[in-house]
């Protein structure tokens, strides 16, 4: 690899199914509130205590923000009674491929270490470093992990999410970013991820093969030596290298 470094995937959504966008749209629909991409945006990649204050403004406003938080909790657990917590199918060769690339790999989100114990536990030997970041207090908690854990550059960092918000900040920081939108019907995130200039989106982890790795890595490599004589955003970068397809 020219300039990549570590790879961080996030948990739900990623390495997991998701099992966020379902309940989030019916805790709101079914309280009579209305759900749309604004909404989405404002919500997904927040820490808990904000989170709960949007849901409990998005209802009415007659919960607390910590009222709200548990009864989305709440139906969160009769969600995953019906729809239980699942690996996402390619999950173990990705890691070693990523590892094969000669790049670091952790994982990180919004629940606490026991939910990644619990439901990736199998594959502990394959991550770096802690393994995995539970990113709650500092959401999205991009350069935390970069530098802060890694010590790394920004731009050595590739990370793999769900929601068009941490790709906003990949942006701005100059951070590799793939998305992995979610297929749930009411989801707003392939959209959003195409507003903000994503260039890569995969569907199945498949996806993100040695072809496309280095392809970012040369990505990356050209904007880097590009910092010092302009500040190229991916928008930019994708019109002065005429590409216009996702991944």
């Amino acid at each position: 690899m020219l300039s990549l470094r570590l790879a961080a995937l996030n948990i739900d959504g990623v390495l997991l199914n998701d099992t966020f966008s379902p309940v989030i749209h019916h805790f709101i629909v079914s309280r009579g509130g209305t759900y749309s991409a604004e909404l989405e945006r404002s919500i997904f990649s927040q820490p808990q205590h904000i989170a709960g204050r949007l849901l409990s403004a998005a209802v009415g406003g007659d919960m607390t923000g910590e009222e709200a938080l548990a009864a989305y909790f709440e139906d969160r657990a009769a969600h995953l009674d019906r729809h239980p917590v699942t690996i996402t199918p390619g999950t173990r060769d990705l890691l070693l491929r990523l590892r094969a690339a000669g790049l670091l790999t952790v994982c990180y989100g919004g629940l606490g270490k026991d939910h990644f114990d619990h439901h990736l536990g199998r594959y502990a030997d394959l991550f770096d470093g802690p393994g995995y970041v539970c990113t709650n207090d500092f959401r999205p908690g991009l350069r935390e992990i970069t530098e802060d854990v890694f010590g790394l550059r920004p731009a050595q960092a590739l990370f793999v999410d769900d929601v068009a918000r941490v790709a906003d900040v990949a942006r701005d920081l100059g951070t590799a970013f793939v998305g992995r939108p979610s297929d749930f019907v009411h989801s707003h995130q392939r959209a959003l991820m195409r507003e903000s200039g994503v260039r890569h989106m995969i569907g199945g982890l498949d996806e993100l093969d040695d072809a496309l790795l280095h392809r970012i890595d040369r990505e990356m490599s050209r904007e880097t030596s590009r910092e010092s004589s302009s500040d190229t955003s991916w928008r930019d970068a994708l019109s002065a290298a005429g590409q216009g397809t996702y991944a």
